[in-house]
């Protein structure tokens, strides 16, 4: 269950009234149940994965020289990468599970994000390298032996099934791990190109359906690096998570029991898979700011699964106290984002 702390300052829970203001920070324990024991999965997986693809790139560059096949060598470049992927995620996983302390309150966890940013860039870094040559291949097409090639790539189908399989059973929700995958399923779909421009070749003799194979990859490379990238760029620019609509949230925490105003709303992403949510909440004069804070975090936890929460919950000013929740700082004055009101105060503050 979720963990709750709070500290109040007044007249006392039980009378409902608070002069200063009650701050809580809620952390879910079940995110954290088993995390070792998922981890140790993840790295099992990861491991067998890697031990799949380095296994056959010794094969692949081997027949793609014997054979003088550009999708071949891309093949095996692109599968150098995803070895390189895979030992970026799994370095990832064991810096990032190191305890928070020090300078790092947060921990280490973002190191995910970046062995994901890392595996898009060199997606895309890749992908200007493969279509360079492929156009070179376009204008000097070489010698391409057809049969090597549909072998080679038939079976290298094969085994980036197996390892994107064992991917798969790893935590794709982690970005880290995604993007390790995003590596072995492009690499499955340019052997399944190759395969394609190997019976092309032996078919026709059209020696340029290799380098085409080629382009056909690099498209998807360049979706998949991009995506990476994009993802992994909203977490570093504290974007809230994709779905998740932060004004929607503003304006329902606004309608909850005895709330008054929802203002300082920020909601982001600690790492993949982990929203956090910060707000300050001013309620009203008579209501209960603790039983507001506890409600609200059960409501925002089961509605929508954010563990990760810290709430300044406040009296709204009145006569008799007109510093309450409104002390003198300049935040409040001008709140970060939108004021959310709660229907009885709202056509009096039009957004």
């Amino acid at each position: 269950m979720a963990e709750n702390t709070g500290t109040a300052h007044g007249h006392g829970r039980g009378s409902g009234r608070h002069t200063g203001h009650e701050h809580d920070t809620g952390h879910g324990r079940d995110a954290g149940h088993g995390h070792d024991v998922a981890a140790d999965a993840d790295r099992r997986w990861l491991m067998i994965a890697l031990g799949v693809i380095l296994a056959y790139l010794v094969v692949e560059v081997v027949v793609g020289l014997l054979a003088h096949s550009l999708a071949l060598l891309s093949d095996a470049a692109h599968m150098l990468t995803d070895a390189a992927a895979i030992m970026l995620a799994l370095v990832a996983l064991r810096v990032a599970a190191r305890p928070a302390g020090g300078a790092y309150t947060f921990g280490l966890r973002r190191v995910e994000i970046l062995s994901a940013q890392v595996n898009g860039l060199t997606l895309l870094l890749l992908a200007g390298w493969l279509t360079v040559e492929a156009i070179r291949r376009l204008f000097t097409p070489g010698d391409v032996a057809g049969g090597p090639m549909l072998a080679v790539a038939l079976v290298g189908v094969a085994v980036n099934l197996a390892a994107a399989w064992a991917m798969s059973r790893a935590n794709r929700t982690s970005l880290n791990i995604d993007g390790a995958f995003q590596h072995i399923l492009s690499d499955l779909y340019a052997f399944v190109a190759t395969a394609a421009a190997g019976v092309v070749v032996l078919a026709t003799g059209w020696e340029r359906a290799d380098t085409i194979a080629s382009l056909t990859v690099v498209v998807l490379m360049v979706k998949a690096g991009a995506g990476l990238l994009y993802a992994s760029g909203r977490i570093f620019l504290e974007a809230a998570p994709d779905g998740v609509d932060p004004d929607g949230i503003g304006a329902a925490m606004a309608r909850r029991p005895g709330v008054s105003e929802v203002h300082d709303l920020h909601i982001w992403q600690i790492t993949s898979g982990e929203p956090a949510l910060s707000a300050h909440v001013l309620v009203h004069p008579d209501a209960d700011c603790h039983a507001v804070r506890v409600g609200m975090h059960a409501w925002l936890r089961e509605e929508h699964h954010i563990d990760h929460i810290t709430l300044q919950v406040d009296h709204l000013p009145t006569a008799a106290h007109p510093t309450a929740g409104r002390p003198d700082d300049p935040h409040c004055a001008a709140p970060h984002g939108t004021t959310h009101y709660a229907a009885s105060r709202a056509a009096a503050n039009p957004h």
